[in-house]
């Protein structure tokens, strides 16, 4: 993107700034849908993983091989899940949680979405600006995404 210029930004209440910023929105929205979707996709893929691997450590230790067998490989798939997750979380800064791997992966699809859609994140961020200049955009990038709160147990 060398050599491109910033667009120059009108007034804020400019009826072009304001459509472009409004079809932009909405390009987000769908982006931010669809990445969420990917997400929970990929989420439910692991718990189908997890419940084929549990069935087939059920069998092997009941009915194929016996516990004293089948313990050390449980132990070593352990340490390999704990090390998955401690990876994670080096890698991402985020603790290794259902939501924080949620997270992740929403915000790698939602960036490939963005690139696949040519979406300008950039722009998106200066007509949110300044159409609206009390917002608090943070510094950088704004990838957010939109989750259904989680119910209270209390």
């Amino acid at each position: 993107m060398e050599g491109l210029m910033p667009m120059p930004l009108a007034q804020p209440n400019d009826p072009q700034m304001m459509k472009e910023l409004q079809q932009m929105q909405e390009k987000k929205a769908y982006i931010d849908k669809k990445a969420e979707s990917l997400a929970q996709r990929e989420l439910w893929y692991g718990l189908g993983f997890s419940v084929v691997q549990t069935a087939a450590f059920m069998r092997l230790t009941f009915w194929e091989l016996t516990w004293d067998v089948m313990e050390p490989i449980c132990f070593y798939v352990t340490s390999f899940y704990c090390m998955a997750g401690y990876a994670f979380f080096l890698r991402t800064s985020k603790e290794p949680t259902f939501e924080g791997f949620f997270h992740s992966r929403f915000i790698s699809k939602q960036k490939k979405l963005m690139k696949f859609h040519n979406f300008d994140l950039q722009r998106y961020n200066e007509l949110r600006k300044a159409c609206d200049p009390r917002s608090s955009i943070p510094a950088g990038k704004t990838l957010t995404f939109h989750s259904v709160p989680m119910m209270s147990t209390t």
